[in-house]
């Protein structure tokens, strides 16, 4: 079964490759008792969290994956923010070759490596990293429901790429 003709393989996997670097790779709602509730929205290269009810908090407060590590310096669940780390640096090297790879076709294509393959195994590999980021959240305590809204787009997207035909 062919999911994409081969000659629109290369123009996949860059848009591919993009909307990965824009869509969450988890959203996870959490509330307590005493009627706060917040939400994290985790995109690959940033978190937006959401607060509402929960005093002294800052409604709306936005990090990058670093600066999410060292403000989870020491808990449970800083394993799932270093795992997010790596599973947004897999990526970040993904969207620079699908820039280049926009931008100058002919030789991206000429090179050493198929890069409509390439980018599918960094869109896996990335889904893969970030599901384990999932995985770490829920067993180590952290609290909510976790949608791993990202995670089925990347491995999907990366399989496709994986097993398209190339001409």
């Amino acid at each position: 079964m062919v999911w994409v003709r081969s000659e629109y393989a290369g123009e996949l996997a860059v848009v591919s490759t993009w909307l990965a670097a824009l869509i969450p790779w988890n959203v996870t709602y959490s509330s307590d008792v005493s009627g706060g509730a917040v939400l994290f929205v985790r995109f690959p290269f940033f978190q937006v969290r959401y607060a509402f009810g929960v005093p002294l908090a800052r409604r709306v407060t936005v990090s990058d994956p670093l600066s999410a590590i060292a403000f989870q310096s020491g808990q449970t669940i800083q394993a799932a923010y270093q795992a997010w780390a790596f599973g947004a640096a897999v990526l970040a090297v993904g969207v620079l070759v699908a820039v280049a790879y926009y931008l100058d076709e002919e030789r991206v294509e000429s090179g050493p490596v198929d890069p409509v393959r390439f980018l599918g195994g960094v869109l896996g590999l990335s889904g893969l990293v970030l599901a384990g980021a999932t995985y770490l959240l829920v067993t180590r305590g952290f609290p909510g429901i976790p949608l791993p809204v990202g995670v089925v787009f990347l491995l999907v997207l990366g399989g496709v790429l994986l097993t398209v035909e190339r001409a």
